[in-house]
């Protein structure tokens, strides 16, 4: 049975009866830009009928180039994620990258995200466990979608069972993701709610040289299908003017496109869940 885990007021899982979105900007460019998109993505989210988690990065430890912009650091992208959250009253989620960072970071944010390329890092997870706070592992491009059972054990042996798993895409060549659907209900049978990157799976990493290239236009076929296929949470990277964004320009998604592909998303997840109703109701 998946169980339901609770950022902030925000349920996610079978419990909570409607999607959540965690979305906001790749990284943390300034206070005006993450309250533009906060607001902007929490009307739609209420429009839509989901749940909302804001989402930015203080600091991005992997970018490509040496020089590449990282974010403002802990202390201040801690300052713009509280302010987002007492003005929004909204949850909110960051990366965290290094254990000591865990503690200061879990006394701000609402959930602690690990890094796709961090999963397997023993000391990491364990310090997001420790702080009590829930934990959203993203799956490794490396990984099978089984092999999460070790990285989730990792977390449940310090007593912290609120954890989310992400798909976000599984290398396929170079310079190329690729994503198996049918991980996010494998992923789920181990017992805990789903979430799908639909941003960062249409990555092509370091195919822009010095950044990261993408492919944009296949965001909303991923977001759509994630949804068909029943996923508890949809994780999306947004900005006003993506192709100026400062991280990940290529596959950030258009605020402005937002609503109408989330309305598309909701009527879907609604469809899949009254469909699993009727099924539960004939076995019955």
């Amino acid at each position: 049975m998946t169980r339901t885990i609770h950022v902030g007021s925000v349920p996610i899982g079978p419990e909570a009866h409607r999607l959540v979105l965690i979305a906001g900007p790749c990284v943390i460019e300034s206070l005006e830009l993450c309250r533009h998109v906060a607001g902007a993505v929490k009307a739609a989210c209420a429009e839509a009928g989901l749940g909302f988690i804001f989402k930015a990065s203080f600091d991005k430890a992997n970018r490509t180039a040496f020089d590449a912009f990282r974010g403002p650091g802990l202390e201040a992208g801690l300052e713009v994620l509280a302010a987002i959250k007492r003005e929004f009253a909204v949850p909110v989620l960051t990366d965290i990258h290094e254990p000591w960072q865990a503690g200061p970071v879990a006394q701000v944010v609402d959930i602690l995200q690990i890094p796709a390329f961090l999963c397997r890092q023993t000391d990491l997870l364990v310090a997001a466990a420790r702080t009590g706070k829930p934990v959203n592992v993203k799956k490794g491009q490396f990984l099978a979608p089984w092999d999460m059972a070790n990285v989730v054990a990792k977390i449940t042996a310090e007593g912290n069972d609120q954890i989310l798993l992400t798909e976000r895409g599984v290398s396929f060549g170079y310079n190329t993701l690729v994503v198996d659907m049918c991980s996010l209900p494998q992923m789920r049978a181990l017992g805990w709610p789903v979430c799908l990157d639909a941003t960062h799976s249409v990555q092509q990493p370091g195919a822009a040289g010095r950044q990261s290239g993408g492919k944009r236009e296949f965001i909303p076929y991923l977001a759509r299908a994630g949804s068909a296929v029943g996923i508890d949470a949809l994780f999306m990277e947004v900005h006003p003017e993506p192709e100026r964004g400062l991280s990940d320009p290529a596959t950030m998604f258009p605020l402005n496109e937002l609503p109408a592909l989330l309305a598309e998303v909701a009527r879907i997840h609604a469809l899949v869940n009254r469909a699993s109703a009727n099924d539960q109701e004939g076995a019955e």
